[in-house]
């Protein structure tokens, strides 16, 4: 059995390696002519499987993709042909969530505010929405909930307009997937109209895809408004971001806002969970077995901490500055977007701590260990 997968999708070796021999590609630049033979192909969100790339794998029966979304995958074609689909809902969640929550950590240090007593409005309540305002209430703020689609569906949270959002809250986080049809597309969901219609001191974060905004609208209203800050993921044209609007961003990532290694992990785990269910074959490996041990494992805490004590905690597992910093540095070079991508491997998330609290105090607003173990710490 031959498996082609993603070169940048890790631990697939130690999953399937026994299963089929493994022939890593380049997802961007995967050709028609590279997957003809395969039995199973494994990609992420750069590649797109359609018509055009698998119409001549005769022998291919299973898709898997290590993501959350879907709009990468002709799925009705695959449907057409029995060709199995599956993907990772939920994989990278967590990651994407504590990823939303240090950058508002980070832009409150940076500009001297506090992000206790800001309200924070979710557009997407899917899963790294929700996963976002899990932390965001475990810290104790409030969160407006914005997902026409979710209402409708009967989901019983209570959600709000995307007006009453731009209206009320003062850090508005995306999660939507992209869409181009329909009542609730988001494609340009946030175009210039609303952009220009953000509070003063507006803080914007997307961690979705990058054509959820449109790049040149928010460039032009960034540079009328610098009161707005931004911290941005994902970007209009990947892998080719627009080098003014990196400029203007107070934080600026190369789509990893889900590269934690529990979330790569997990994601490559799930698909080869479904694989097994398919071939009745027993799930042989566990995920914990494929983590290494976090050098900081076990730390212990002599009473609460305050905000900056939390961020230092946070930066632990993932310093935004570092991402940063190196995305500025390489984001305009051949192949740079996707090198930096490829060798991201370090970050973790809260749960790779365990973490003792000594004293703990019950008093109002304090960042107490109920509240540390609410955040996703482990104890």
């Amino acid at each position: 059995m031959k498996i082609i997968a993603d070169e940048n999708m890790p631990y697939v070796e130690a999953l399937f390696g026994d299963l089929g021999q493994i022939e890593y590609v380049n997802g961007r630049t995967l050709s028609p002519e590279q997957v003809n033979d395969a039995d199973v192909l494994l990609v992420r969100s750069v590649t797109k499987v359609n018509a055009a790339l698998i119409e001549n794998a005769e022998k291919l029966k299973f898709v898997g993709s290590a993501t959350i979304g879907t709009d990468h995958v002709d799925v009705d074609y695959l449907a057409t042909r029995n060709i199995y689909f599956t993907n990772a809902p939920g994989c990278n969640a967590t990651a994407v969530g504590e990823y939303a929550f240090i950058a508002m950590l980070e832009l409150a240090q940076r500009f001297g505010e506090s992000l206790a007593g800001k309200v924070v409005g979710i557009v997407g309540a899917g899963n790294t929405g929700t996963a976002a305002a899990k932390c965001l209430q475990a810290y104790g703020l409030k969160v407006l909930l914005c997902d026409p689609i979710k209402a409708l569906q009967g989901d019983p949270r209570e959600f709000v307009s995307l007006d009453t959002i731009i209206e009320q809250a003062d850090i508005i986080s995306l999660h939507v997937p992209i869409t181009k049809q329909g009542q609730h597309k988001t494609w340009y969901l946030f175009d210039e109209t609303r952009l220009n219609q953000l509070k003063p001191n507006t803080w914007l974060l997307n961690c979705c895809r990058g054509e959820v905004i449109d790049n040149q609208a928010l460039i032009k209203v960034k540079q009328q408004r610098d009161d707005i800050k931004l911290v941005l993921d994902v970007w209009e044209g990947e892998p080719n971001p627009m080098a003014a609007l990196v400029a203007l961003a107070e934080f600026a990532t190369p789509h990893i806002a889900g590269y934690s290694l529990e979330g790569k992990a997990r994601g490559t785990f799930m698909l080869y969970q479904k694989w097994c269910e398919l071939l009745d074959l027993p799930v042989a490996k566990s995920l914990e077995s494929l983590l290494p041990r976090f050098q900081f494992s076990h730390i212990s805490s002599q009473g609460d901490l305050n905000e900056r004590q939390l961020l230092k905690l946070s930066r632990l597992v993932y310093d935004l500055r570092d991402d940063d910093l190196s995305f500025r540095g390489c984001f305009a070079t051949a192949a740079g977007f996707d090198l930096m991508r490829k060798n991201h491997t370090y970050r973790r998330e809260y749960s790779a701590i365990a973490l003792n609290q000594v004293t703990s105090s019950l008093s109002a607003g304090a960042i107490n260990q109920s509240m540390l173990m609410a955040l996703g710490f482990t104890s």
